[in-house]
């Protein structure tokens, strides 16, 4: 029993076997099909159509529910998984389609957040593996981090403001317009919102784009600024590419470096 708990905790974390790539992968791209359905029925779609995504995100939902339980079941420490941010994010992406049956409105805004659900991979090479350079991981990151909030804040906009507000916020696209235009503090002025929590979640991305923004940007500069000090000398051990140029060791894992040949 122990022994299979330690293979499902492990394979539900790995990145680097086949089955965790799977494993992964596969959830990965539930979360991006969900969030797809969400934006769809903002649309007017045909009945038949509104049911069979409704069935479709309902079956992702029990997935996502069923992988919820087995990480908590195979946690070692369940009081400090459940606690974890990535848990968090996946009790938030799950409890309120639960809710949702009886109705409570304010909490099923909650599901616009499943796309944070992604968040568990930024921190790996896993989604990346086809970006070489260390520049283009943390660009990368940049872009996925900035369209997962601008996202959230769009889904949220979108459910607070369309009920009263449907001629400025009929889709989802116009409240990701909104989202873009406020966040980037460009505020053309052509879409307002008129209900209060609308209002308010105005301010929070007024905030959330003069905070976020200069301070990603900035992240990504002093990379550059930090790279163009250091040379290629790829490490044998874990294949990090950029050293200092006086560097004898890894930084990452501490085996000795190649010595470049001066030509």
């Amino acid at each position: 029993m122990l022994l299979n708990r330690a293979k499902i905790e492990f394979y539900l974390r790995d990145l680097e076997t086949p089955v965790g790539k799977a494993i992964n992968l596969t959830i990965a791209a539930l979360v991006l099909v969900s969030s797809g359905i969400f934006v769809a029925e903002t649309y007017n779609i045909s009945e038949d159509a509104h049911l069979e995504l409704r069935t479709l995100d309902n079956y992702i939902l029990i997935i996502f529910a069923g992988e919820y339980l087995l990480r908590l079941w195979s946690a070692e420490n369940k009081t400090k998984y459940i606690l974890s941010f990535y848990s968090i994010i996946d009790l938030v992406a799950i409890l309120p389609s639960f809710i949702g049956f009886v109705d409570i409105r304010f909490i099923r805004l909650l599901r616009w957040f499943r796309i944070l659900r992604l968040i568990r991979f930024i921190d790996s090479k896993f989604l990346f593996g086809s970006i070489s350079s260390e520049d283009g991981i943390i660009f990368a990151r940049i872009l996925f981090t900035l369209f997962a909030i601008i996202f959230v804040y769009s889904g949220l906009i979108y459910q607070v403001e369309h009920p009263v507000n449907s001629e400025n916020f009929a889709t989802f696209v116009d409240a990701f317009y909104f989202s873009v235009v406020t966040m980037t503090t460009v505020g053309f002025g052509d879409v307002i919102p008129i209900s209060e929590l609308g209002r308010l979640l105005t301010v929070l991305m007024i905030l959330t784009g003069v905070a976020l923004i200069p301070w990603q940007v900035g992240d990504l500069i002093k990379r550059l600024v930090k790279n163009a000090n250091q040379v290629e000398t790829v490490c044998s051990g874990c294949g990090l590419a950029f050293h200092d140029t006086d560097a004898e060791f890894c930084k990452r894992c501490g085996t000795k470096l190649a010595v470049k040949k001066m030509e």
